[in-house]
């Protein structure tokens, strides 16, 4: 999948959405996902979007510092952690991760909005709490605002799910946007 940067003018105070395949438009052209749709719909924010379908959250990390040094972005919504769990990955690691990606917006002078990320009940109920604990904690230890997983009332409807079960449709992506944008907003101006 292709990385997909939009213009951004110099004096605009750029978003990057650091995100996997829920955020890059996967299954459908570019221009019909969520984060295209909120970059038209509210043309005053300036949105970089640097997922990536299969990310991790080590790519994440290991891909954000050369993202922050050509966007100079000034908010940063990591959007990260669920093909660790689809994978069974660790917790622990998977908070290392998110906690470096935290740690080096900070430094670059970005503010940072972290969306809660959930497994599929079948990865069992422990397993389930322990990845979801992973965003709560670090919300909190490292003072960054925790945005509720946008794939929630989603998930649930079967007509607006794409045949694998996992990844929204066309039909759920102004659904996305209109949730995502009040928080990009309010994070924004922070």
């Amino acid at each position: 999948m292709a990385l997909i940067l939009f213009i951004v003018p110099a004096h605009a105070n750029p978003i990057l959405i650091l995100g996997d395949s829920l955020s890059a438009s996967y299954g459908m052209e570019q221009d019909k996902g969520w984060v295209h749709l909120l970059q038209n719909k509210h043309p005053e924010l300036s949105i970089i979007n640097g997922s990536v379908s299969g990310e991790t959250s080590a790519g994440g990390a290991r891909r954000l510092p050369a993202l922050l040094e050509s966007t100079q972005a000034k908010l940063v919504l990591i959007e990260l952690g669920g093909n660790d769990g689809l994978r069974g990955f660790s917790p622990k690691q998977l908070k290392e991760n998110l906690t470096k990606m935290i740690q080096l917006s900070k430094q670059a002078g970005a503010q940072v909005l972290l969306s809660e990320v959930m497994v599929p009940p079948n990865y069992g109920p422990r397993y389930a709490k322990m990845f979801t604990q992973v965003y709560q904690d670090l919300a909190q230890e490292q003072q960054v605002t925790l945005m509720p997983f946008f794939m929630t009332d989603i998930a649930i409807h079967p007509e607006l799910m794409q045949a694998d079960g996992i990844h929204p449709n066309e039909d759920a992506q102004a659904q996305i946007a209109d949730f995502v944008a009040p928080w990009l907003k309010k994070s924004s101006t922070q």
